[in-house]
C-alpha cells in the first residue's frame, strides 16, 4: 500500500515503546521500525541485538523510517529497557505456566491509551524470532497480550506482530478516529439538484412512452428515485446524467444512417 507523503512533517507524539528482546536479523528490526512508523510509534528499544547496532540491513529494511532508526536505544538487560515504563505488555502466542492475566489486542490498546493519556510510559515486549520470550521475561510484564491466531500455526514474524499491535494502538488513540484523505471526497449535490434530475428523467420517460401501464407509474417512479438517491451523486455527476438523458431524448432529431441507407436502397 503506497502513500508516503514526504512533504508532511512527522510529529513524535506520546506512544508506546516497542522492546525487541535479542532480535537476530537486522531485516526484522528494520521492518519492525517501518511498521511502527506506519502508525505513529517511534520509540524502539533493543535488548542485546545479535548483530549489534547500528545495523545496515535494518536501515535498508526500514524503508525511510529514519526517525525511528535514529532514535533506537540498545540495552544490555530487559530490566534496564523497561525501567521507566509504568505498564509493560508481553506479546506471546504460547500458553505460559504462570498466573498472569491474558488479554487481546483490543483491550491492550485501550489500556495503553489510558496510561499514556495520563502521562505514563507504556511498552510492548516482543521476543526472539525462533522462540519468542523467555518465561522470566514474561514475568517482568504486567500482562500477556495474545492474538486470535490459528493455534496450529500461531507464530508471527516480529514485524507482523508489531504492525498488528501498532494498528490497534492507533485505532484507540485520538489519531485513529479519522481516516486519511477521506475529506478529499466531493460533496454530495444539494437536494434540489437531485430533484431536478428526477423531474428530467421522468418527463423524458413520459415522452418516450416508457410507462405503458399508467397504474404502475407511481411504483416505478418510486423505485427510480430510490436508486438514484442511493447514489449520493455530486453536482458534476448529476450534470453528466442529465446530459445523457438529454442526448437520449434528442435521438429522434438526429439522422439515422441505417434508416437513410435502407430508404436509398428501396428508392
Amino acid at each position: 500500500m503506497a502513500g508516503t507523503d514526504t512533504s508532511l512533517k512527522i510529529e513524535l507524539r506520546a506512544s508506546p515503546a516497542v522492546i525487541l528482546c535479542e532480535p537476530q536479523l537486522g531485516e526484522n528490526i528494520g521492518t519492525a521500525a517501518r511498521a511502527m512508523a506506519n502508525f505513529g510509534l517511534w520509540d524502539l528499544r533493543l535488548v542485546r541485538p545479535r548483530d549489534g547496532w547500528p545495523n545496515e540491513r535494518a536501515v535498508a529494511a526500514a524503508s525511510r523510517a529514519d526517525h525511528v532508526i535514529e532514535r533506537v536505544r540498545v540495552f544490555e538487560t530487559l530490566e534496564e529497557a523497561i525501567a521507566d515504563l509504568t505498564l509493560v505488555l508481553a506479546t506471546t502466542a504460547r500458553s505460559r505456566d504462570m498466573q498472569k492475566e491474558v488479554i487481546g489486542p483490543d483491550e491492550a490498546a485501550q489500556r495503553m491509551a489510558a496510561q499514556i493519556g495520563i502521562g505514563k510510559g507504556v511498552g510492548l515486549l516482543f521476543g526472539r524470532e525462533k522462540w519468542g520470550l523467555l518465561n522470566e521475561e514474561v514475568a517482568l510484564a504486567d500482562t500477556i497480550v495474545t492474538l486470535p491466531v490459528e493455534p496450529a500455526f500461531a507464530s508471527l514474524n516480529i514485524a507482523q506482530a508489531v504492525l498488528l499491535m501498532a494498528y490497534e494502538w492507533r485505532r484507540h488513540s485520538d489519531l485513529g478516529t479519522t481516516l486519511p484523505f477521506t475529506d478529499a471526497m466531493a460533496e454530495v449535490a444539494p437536494r434540489e439538484e437531485l430533484i431536478g434530475l428526477f423531474g428530467h428523467l421522468e418527463s423524458t420517460l413520459d415522452g418516450s412512452g416508457f410507462f405503458t401501464a399508467p397504474d404502475k407509474r407511481p411504483t416505478v417512479i418510486n423505485n427510480l428515485r430510490t436508486m438514484l438517491e442511493r447514489g449520493k451523486f455530486t453536482s458534476q455527476e448529476i450534470r453528466t446524467l442529465r446530459g445523457v438523458i438529454s442526448s437520449i431524448d434528442r435521438r429522434h432529431q438526429r439522422p439515422n444512417p441505417n434508416r437513410q441507407k435502407k430508404s436509398e436502397e428501396q428508392g
